[in-house]
């Protein structure tokens, strides 16, 4: 790879730099995967509620969801006390209008008792969701059903899928960005091979993680087992899915694409490069010709595929669902297309600055007024896809979306900051002359040629260098002269010729032989021009051009330290690796972004559920300080609920101590679980002694997430009693 003047160990230490971003939006895109994936559509309500107890056992259970969704007969299952499955296991589409509903039939004469319904489904953009719920009939019961305790999307399938969607909007970015980069704003770039490998690679890794998501689509929306990616019955049921649709689509763009990639790194390329020694150049009416056909060609076909890409996300993620899809589907292509030819078109500047030939004024000047438009574009439709998503302000600081939306936009703000330094740099620069730029290109094609020939030729070189010497010694005793003729032959074609020309003067008749050699007698025989030819060791070819190349390498170089000692152009570099770097984590932002639960959604979900958020399930651990006014009365209770789930049974573990931290043995003590919005509770408890100071509870149900209220009554004697209020906070 050819450097543009920057010392080797800067060299290191930039690419070291861009492989630890590289790394950095791998890993927290897989963060980003690696937890379960929100619920994009979210459960709003069912039939019977959420921890309900009903008289008489219902006909069916149905679920109402805040979107569409797909869901199969195997997505509903309702278990009875034991764990077995009592349901009639097909499933009913119940939906109405705007109302999506889905249910269960079940089968009359169910017994008393406390039932688990446990549902999975995949929403309308793209994302798997899951949960699980009771509900009992005439009273509340221990039950046995085994409920998944992971949810849909997550694992580490789900941190591999959020890892392979980071990197296919990655190289999306740079497969349209670096392509639009050199036909737009500097078509020699197509003759730079660190351009050129940037796009083709942007094509690669776009091509690898569309398959890959396409194997993974069956675990991640499904058992997430990592063996299933081979399961081809599954993944024949994702390609008929509008996600699995819309990657089979993606790959087959992907092939056109790899078309125009050939074409714009083939024959767009030679169209710019110098006519070479010997080559006639074409007629400048006829080059012209061919390169607006060809730019013509590109722009369109290119628009168009890039146009087709973005719309594979579009057509099956966010955009695809809510609110005024028609709007939005093509608000976010344009979206997507201002993203890439930004922040692609900014990595295909980077690697022109550090790893390439001079980029002249003119076109970081185009690349900078097409970077404003893209800002634009991007201002606009981010306005409408926040409002579209947020609904509300109040939402942006009170939804996990609206602070994540709130640091993308700071992430932007500063990177169009960084970006009005990089307008002023190039305000400041100075054209790159045309001599140099095209002696530099074409010292970009040919390096890598020559690198190669100087490989292979090294050790033919250091063979042939021994034989001479060793021929050298042999030939001491030649004649002076002769030695002087060989040696001026040895040095260049040019002087071989003359010394030649030199010896076949004619020797006798004429003055100017005798002005040429003056000591020399006239009968004297003057050496013959073959003679001398014969004593004369042939020109090394690989040896002049073994000098050749290095005298072009120090040319190059000496070239490139006086390019780089512009101040200007240095600035500029800084600037735009610092763009490129707050670009980085943009992108992490991102898709972070599109893999959490929409605002609006997760306020609809809070006004359903009493105002409570439904956040994933933790243990809860409370410290709860207690003085029932007697002797002896003061204490602290410290109380462990784990694993603080609605659906899944907790176990709580209690311990008394002292003032002293000693264990203390009281004579009662009771716990119990209040849900006032819901008017559940109080839920007792029944705590078992198992040992001094210590009790712990099994099977605890509290069958609504959100916030509980915890009621703690300790008894230290027969009239000293006291209780004490926490608050416990359930999650999902």
């Amino acid at each position: 790879m050819v450097t543009t003047g920057l010392r080797p160990g800067r060299s290191a230490v930039l690419r070291l730099l861009v492989v630890a971003m590289a790394l950095a939006g791998a890993l927290l895109g897989g963060l980003g995967g690696a937890a379960p994936a929100s619920a994009h559509a979210a459960l709003t309500g069912s039939t019977p509620a959420q921890g309900a107890v009903v008289d008489h056992a219902p006909g069916q259970v149905a679920l109402t969801f805040s979107e569409g969704v797909a869901m199969g007969d195997d997505s509903l299952r309702v278990l009875d006390p034991k764990g077995k499955r009592v349901d009639a296991g097909k499933l009913r589409n119940l939906s109405s209008g705007n109302v999506v509903k889905y249910g269960a039939g079940l089968p009359a004469g169910l017994g008393n008792g406390t039932y688990t319904v446990a549902w999975q489904a995949v929403s309308a953009d793209s994302h798997p969701v899951s949960g699980a719920f009771t509900f009992s009939v005439g009273a509340p019961s221990k039950t046995t059903a085994a409920v998944p305790q992971d949810k849909a999307g997550g694992g580490l399938v789900g941190a591999l899928y959020g890892i392979a969607r980071a990197l296919a909007y990655t190289g999306f970015v740079l497969l349209v960005g670096g392509a639009a980069f050199v036909v737009a704003c500097r078509p020699a770039a197509a003759l730079v091979r660190s351009v050129q490998r940037l796009v083709v690679q942007g094509w690669a890794l776009l091509t690898g993680t569309t398959v890959a998501m396409l194997l993974l689509r069956t675990p991640y929306t499904g058992s997430g087992d990592l063996a299933d990616v081979f399961d081809f019955g599954g993944l024949q049921q994702v390609l008929v899915t509008k996600p699995g649709a819309a990657l089979v689509s993606r790959l087959l763009l992907l092939a056109a694409a790899a078309l125009l990639v050939a074409v714009l790194f083939g024959a767009y390329a030679r169209t710019q490069e110098p006519a070479g020694p010997g080559e006639e150049p074409l007629d400048p009416a006829v080059a012209e010709r061919q390169r607006k056909d060809l730019t013509f060609g590109l722009g369109i076909g290119g628009a168009i595929i890039a146009a087709g890409l973005a719309a594979t996300w579009a057509m099956a993620e966010h955009a695809s669902t809510g609110l005024q899809t028609a709007v939005a589907m093509p608000v976010d292509v344009l979206h997507l297309l201002a993203v890439a030819t930004w922040l692609g078109g900014l990595a295909a500047l980077v690697v022109s600055l550090y790893w390439g030939p001079p980029v002249e004024r003119a076109a970081v000047r185009r690349f900078s007024r097409i970077a404003f438009g893209s800002v634009l574009v991007l201002v606009a439709t981010g306005i409408y896809q926040s409002w579209r998503q947020v609904g509300t302000w109040r939402a942006l600081t009170d939804t996990t979306y609206g602070w994540l939306l709130l640091l993308k936009a700071g992430l932007v703000t500063v990177l169009v900051g960084i970006a009005w330094v990089s307008r002023r740099w190039t305000g400041r620069l100075a054209e790159v002359p045309a001599g140099e730029e095209l002696t530099a290109e074409a010292d970009e094609v040919s390096g890598a040629s020559e690198a190669d020939a100087a490989g292979a030729d090294e050790e033919k070189d250091a063979a042939e260098a021994a034989e001479a010497e060793a021929k050298a010694d042999a030939d001491t005793e030649v004649d002076a002269e002769k030695a002087g003729v060989g040696v001026a032959a040895a040095a260049t074609t040019g002087a071989t010729t003359a010394g030649s020309a030199r010896a076949t003067r004619p020797a006798t008749g004429g003055g100017s032989g005798s002005a040429d050699t003056p000591d020399a007698p006239e009968d004297a025989p003057t050496p013959d021009a073959s003679e001398a030819s014969a004593d004369t060791p042939a020109p090394d070819p690989a040896r002049a051009a073994q000098l050749a190349r290095q005298q072009a390498a120090l040319d190059s170089a000496q070239a490139k330290r006086k390019r780089d000692a512009d101040p200007e152009r240095r600035g500029l570099r800084r600037s735009v690796l610092a763009e490129a770097a707050v670009a980085a984590v943009v992108l992490v932002v991102t898709t972070v972004l599109t893999a959490t639960e929409p605002a609006r959604t997760e306020e609809a979900v809070k006004a359903t559920s009493g105002g409570q958020s439904t956040a994933a399930a933790r243990p809860q651990a409370l410290t709860v300080p207690f003085d029932t006014g007697g002797p002896h009365g003061k204490g602290t209770a410290r109380l462990d609920l784990s694993p603080g789930s609605s659906t899944a049974a907790n176990t709580v573990r209690l311990r008394l101590t002292d003032p002293s931290g000693k264990p203390m043995d009281v004579p009662e003590v009771k716990l119990a679980f209040t849900q006032k919005a819901k008017k559940l509770g109080p839920l007792p408890a029944t705590l078992r002694n198992e040992g001094k100071g210590r009790w712990s509870a099994s099977g605890v149900r509290l069958p609504v997430p959100g916030q509980w209220q915890l009621s703690l009554v300790v008894r230290t004697s027969d009239i000293d009693q006291v209780t004490e209020i926490k608050n416990v906070k359930i999650g999902s």
